[in-house]
């Protein structure tokens, strides 16, 4: 992946806090709305509540993909904003988990507010791990990605 694409995926990832979040629901898609933090060489750290129907999606199938969109212009056409789809795995990382330390640091530096909430019983800190992608930079600007080079682009966050 070119310098370019590596700063306009990083761009995109540090400039929206907020992304849709598609899971499989009783094998349809369903998608919803997650904030999420990087997670450098690991992935995205999601905090979400076992209440949720993506949560109880992920538990069953851990196969899921992030819309991470620029946020929109009225005054340019929506098919130029920039956005990137990322398909990869979720798991849970709960205390003992290795991985849990690093996300839990990346989502309260992203998120501070959301500190209590990581009290309550019923929300989980799940790391989703990147296979793949598409990074749209614009209209006419695509480019397909490897789980590797979305976390090279993430490991250059740090």
């Amino acid at each position: 992946m070119s310098s370019g694409h590596v700063e306009a995926l990083r761009g995109l990832l540090a400039a929206q806090p907020i992304a849709a979040l598609g899971t499989l629901h009783g094998g349809a898609p369903y998608v919803s709305m997650t904030p999420f933090a990087t997670v450098p060489g690991r992935g995205f750290a999601i905090h979400v509540s076992g209440l949720a129907a993506h949560t109880k999606d992920m538990l069953e199938n851990p196969a899921v993909s992030l819309l991470v969109i620029q946020w929109p212009n009225p005054a340019v056409s929506p098919q130029a904003a920039a956005r990137c789809t990322i398909r990869g795995t979720a798991r849970r990382c709960g205390e003992s988990d290795p991985d849990h330390a690093a996300a839990r640091q990346a989502y309260l530096a992203r998120f501070p507010d959301t500190e209590p909430m990581f009290g309550f019983g019923d929300f989980s800190l799940f790391l989703i791990a990147p296979e793949a992608g598409r990074l749209v930079g614009g209209f006419a600007q695509a480019r397909s990605l490897r789980g590797e080079e979305v976390l090279e682009a993430l490991a250059a966050t740090a």
